[in-house]
């Protein structure tokens, strides 16, 4: 089960932090304990899963674009 944000905001390493970088550091904490037993492939298919529902969100189209052997 995911803990949720505010867990990682009060970590005591960070909470001396300003709010932005505590944010920041929170989010990194955060990802870290979600992946850190993960295979590569599955750390890949989380990152990748990230990506595509970012990309959605922003209205933005992944394009594979193959460029021309010279």
């Amino acid at each position: 089960m995911r803990k949720p944000l505010d867990d990682y905001m009060n970590d005591p390493d960070i909470i001396d932090e300003p709010m932005s970088l505590r944010e920041i550091h929170a989010i990194r904490l955060m990802i870290h304990d979600e992946t850190k037993d993960m295979t590569s492939e599955e750390r890949a298919a989380y990152i990748h899963e990230g990506a595509v529902r970012a990309m959605a969100g922003y209205d933005v189209k992944f394009v594979d674009i193959v460029p021309s052997r010279l």
